[in-house]
């Protein structure tokens, strides 16, 4: 008699760029709001603490345009902040551009799985402050892989970041890839990561940004043809100038993983 099969996990995921917790809801707050990059500003801990709620439904999250604590965010690592306000037993904050007390330019990670390795990567291009956190759950073939982005706006650098990310994906049995690209899903530099992985392309555009008038599919979740995926969608959480994009994934069996 065979053994009873164990039922499969399903897994939320969530990508945000949630702009230093900046609350950029009109195409004029670029200007008017410009200032709250380097100065501190009250209402970010409102924001933060409407940021946690949206994010506190989700197993794993990737943040990008996260500050790890500087003045802008009255030296808060948001990163953590937002662990402890919803609830993840699991955080790490990665600074890719570090300029001291004026800014903490950082990508970061909720889990309530726990990790077993976190790499962190500086990601090529023509300048610096680019990275992409590659956590992985679980060890050898039943492991899964989840890779934070955030490339640059130059096309010529996310061709070069893209070859690297696909260096990394093909060393994995289970892969996922989130963040902001910074370019639509079928630009050419995108075509060129499915043709060079096993990620798929999702059927549809989920349209991020602006957040405000949605125009642009810039925010990405993307997963190897073994983890099925039941639903895809973009949260009506205009509380940066992205929306969050969550995906729920369905897990093979040999791929169990316990909080």
């Amino acid at each position: 008699m065979n053994p009873p099969s164990l039922p499969q996990q399903h897994l939320k995921l969530l990508s945000y760029n949630i702009q230093v917790a900046m609350a950029s809801t009109r195409a004029r707050h670029y200007l008017t709001q410009s200032w709250k990059h380097v100065l501190p500003h009250a209402q970010c801990f409102d924001n933060l603490d409407r940021i946690a709620h949206v994010v506190g439904d989700y197993d794993i999250v990737g943040l990008q345009e996260v500050d790890g604590g500087s003045l802008r965010s009255y030296f808060v690592n948001q990163v953590e902040y937002l662990a402890e306000r919803s609830n993840f037993p699991f955080w790490h904050q990665q600074t890719n551009r570090n300029l001291g007390k004026v800014a903490q330019h950082s990508n970061g990670l909720l889990s309530r799985i726990k990790p077993t390795v976190i790499t962190e990567y500086k990601l090529p291009g023509f300048l610096p402050g680019r990275g992409a956190l590659k956590v992985q759950y679980g060890t050898g073939q039943h492991s899964l892989t989840v890779i934070l982005v955030h490339l640059a706006l130059g096309k010529r650098a996310r061709e070069y970041q893209l070859g690297f990310i696909a260096d990394l994906v093909n060393e994995q049995p289970h892969a996922c890839v989130m963040g902001d690209f910074n370019c639509a899903l079928h630009s050419p530099e995108m075509d060129k990561l499915f043709a060079d992985t096993k990620l798929c392309a999702p059927e549809e555009r989920h349209l991020t940004f602006p957040s405000w008038r949605p125009k642009r599919n810039i925010d990405h979740i993307l997963t190897t043809a073994e983890l099925e995926v039941r639903e895809i969608k973009v949260l009506d959480a205009a509380l940066s100038d992205h929306l969050p994009i969550s995906m729920e994934i369905v897990l093979p069996q040999e791929l169990q993983f316990s909080p």
